[in-house]
C-alpha cells in the first residue's frame, strides 16, 4: 500500500517501538521464547534499586535513552563550570549560579530509597541538559537495573 505523506498521522520513531521499553531492555530478544520475553519484562518491572548499580555489559542501547530521561537523574539547567561538587550539593556557575541540591536516601511511595550521586568534578565544565548525578538504578546515564556477574570457567 502506498499512500500520500500528507495521510500519514504517526509514525514509529524506531523499531524498538513496537515492543515496551521494559522488553526494549532483553538482549537478543529476536532469539528468546515469548513467555520468557515477558517473564523477563515483569521481573525488570520489579527491580530494587541498588546502592552501588552497575551498567549492563550486554546492552540494547535502550538503556541509555532510559537513564537520560529518567526523573531523578539530574541535569544541568545551562552551561557553566562545577565550582562544587560534594554528596550533597552541586554548583554550577555559568551566566548565573546554580546550586543542585542531590537526595541522599530519600524514601520513595514503593517503600525503597531514591539516592542521587554526584559524576561531576570541581573545574568541569557542562553543557545545558548534561547528567551532572545519576538517580537510582541509574549508572553513568545508563538504566543499571542489576550488577554485572563476574563468571570463570575451569576445565
Amino acid at each position: 500500500v502506498t499512500v500520500s505523506p500528507m495521510d500519514v498521522d504517526y509514525i514509529d520513531v524506531s523499531t524498538k517501538q513496537t515492543v515496551s521499553i521494559a522488553t526494549a531492555h532483553i538482549p537478543f530478544l529476536e532469539h528468546d521464547d515469548a513467555n520468557r520475553a515477558l517473564m523477563g519484562a515483569n521481573m525488570q518491572r520489579q527491580a530494587v534499586p541498588l546502592i552501588r548499580p552497575e551498567a549492563p555489559i550486554v546492552a540494547t542501547g535502550a538503556e541509555e535513552l532510559s537513564g537520560r530521561f529518567a526523573p531523578t537523574t539530574v541535569k544541568a539547567r545551562e552551561d557553566g563550570e562545577v565550582i562544587e561538587s560534594s554528596s550533597s550539593t552541586i554548583v554550577i556557575v555559568g551566566t548565573r549560579r546554580e546550586t543542585y541540591k542531590l537526595k541522599k536516601f530519600v524514601r520513595s511511595n514503593q517503600g525503597s530509597t531514591i539516592n542521587q550521586i554526584p559524576k561531576v568534578k570541581v573545574g568541569q565544565k557542562v553543557k545545558a541538559g548534561n547528567i551532572i548525578a545519576d538517580g537510582p538504578s541509574v549508572d553513568n546515564g545508563e538504566l543499571a537495573l542489576g550488577k554485572n556477574v563476574v563468571v570463570a570457567f575451569t576445565t
